[in-house]
């Protein structure tokens, strides 16, 4: 099944019953209620079924009357496929949905289990954040992020249709592929990237304080992800083991070329493998899509010092509007041992010049 993009179609009317209330089924709630979408909600954590329902992301599910219209089973990878069987048995006239993060394993245990797959769609919303549980749900959280649909030879037209609604009715993008597709896809674009962050900061444990200090962007930037729920991952790493270690062979071969050139930096043929190497990197990155999942696209940056007080960022983007010129990305970093914060700005290159001689005229410092 080849893959397409495009946004959800139709809408869900309700009942929806999402069983498991962590950050992403607490989400869902709370986005489906901002539609005025009937949620009722069941977690097998009473406090977190509690703190849920607090939150505005549904009502308990011994409030429901009648079947529902979907149910959204967001339990942990290694228990959704039993989940998703005991659901589609309680619910004969209801879609189940899953939206757990690997999709190969729990279509092949359903199959072995022997479940009649024609009201199951697997999904996969490709969104979360470093914070946990429903405390941390945003019900915006999938707006304009891609969530994918992973449907089996069995599964028939309406229930495809109301998964690609749930997705749809929560803002986000939906791209269809089959499980193989999708694991291999999320081994390399969001498992790798997990597992080379937590190693990156693993690193990190025994180094001194003031070696720390020195830290910039780049290390902050590299290492966001590895602040993550180990618990969660442990489970996803699992479900997905076949394919990350494929990659991960492939990353283990680059390291022993890089180790191998670095052990005699100054050998012939050394300096052109150290720029290959950082020139495929530049070539991979390339490749990572822009601004709302359109081709990629090259942007300027430049720096700018603001005083590191009250509305003084504010300021600077009040007045990079007045001049007309559209802020691409941003970042945030401070001086270390001055008082002032340095604002990283991209715009589009024919814009740079523009920018930077309005804001020196308006007073502000800008290091391009």
């Amino acid at each position: 099944m080849s893959a397409f993009r495009a946004h959800g179609r139709g809408h869900l009317d309700g009942p929806v019953v999402i069983l498991g209330t962590g950050l992403l089924g607490a989400s869902i709630g709370l986005g489906l209620r901002g539609r005025g979408v009937p949620v009722f909600l069941f977690d097998t954590s009473p406090t977190n079924q509690a703190v849920a329902v607090d939150i505005g992301a549904g009502r308990p599910l011994e409030e429901l009357d009648g079947p529902p219209q979907l149910v959204v089973v967001a339990a942990p990878p290694d228990v959704t496929a039993q989940v998703v069987e005991k659901a589609l048995a309680d619910y004969p006239e209801s879609v189940v949905v899953d939206i757990a993060s690997v999709k190969a394993g729990i279509q092949a245990e359903l199959r072995e289990r022997g479940v009649d797959l024609s009201r199951y769609v697997g999904t996969h919303p490709m969104a979360g954040r470093e914070k946990s549980g429903p405390v941390a749900a945003r019900g915006e959280l999938f707006t304009s992020m891609p969530w994918v649909i992973c449907p089996t030879e069995e599964t028939g037209a309406a229930a495809l249709q109301v998964a690609r609604s749930l997705a749809g009715d929560l803002g986000a993008i939906v791209s269809q592929f089959t499980a193989d597709e999708h694991d291999e896809a999320v081994a390399l674009v969001s498992h790798l990237p997990q597992i080379m962050s937590s190693l990156l900061a693993s690193r990190l444990q025994g180094t001194p304080l003031h070696a720390l200090s020195l830290a910039g962007n780049g290390l902050r930037d590299t290492t966001r992800i590895a602040a993550s729920d180990p618990t969660l991952w442990v489970q996803i790493l699992g479900g997905n083991a076949e394919k990350v270690v494929n990659i991960l062979h492939g990353v283990r071969e680059d390291l022993n070329r890089l180790i191998g050139t670095l052990e005699s930096p100054l050998a012939p043929g050394a300096r052109l493998d150290l720029a290959q190497l950082i020139s495929e990197g530049n070539a991979g990155q390339a490749r990572i899509p822009g601004k709302h999942g359109g081709p990629p696209q090259a942007y300027s940056w430049l720096t700018i010092l603001v005083d590191d007080k009250p509305g003084q960022i504010a300021r600077l983007l009040t007045e990079i509007g007045e001049v007309g010129v559209n802020v691409e990305d941003l970042r945030l970093d401070h001086s270390s041992g001055q008082n002032v914060g340095m604002v990283e700005l991209s715009v589009l290159p024919n814009k740079h010049d523009l920018l930077v001689e309005a804001l020196t005229d308006r007073g502000w410092r800008v290091l391009q």
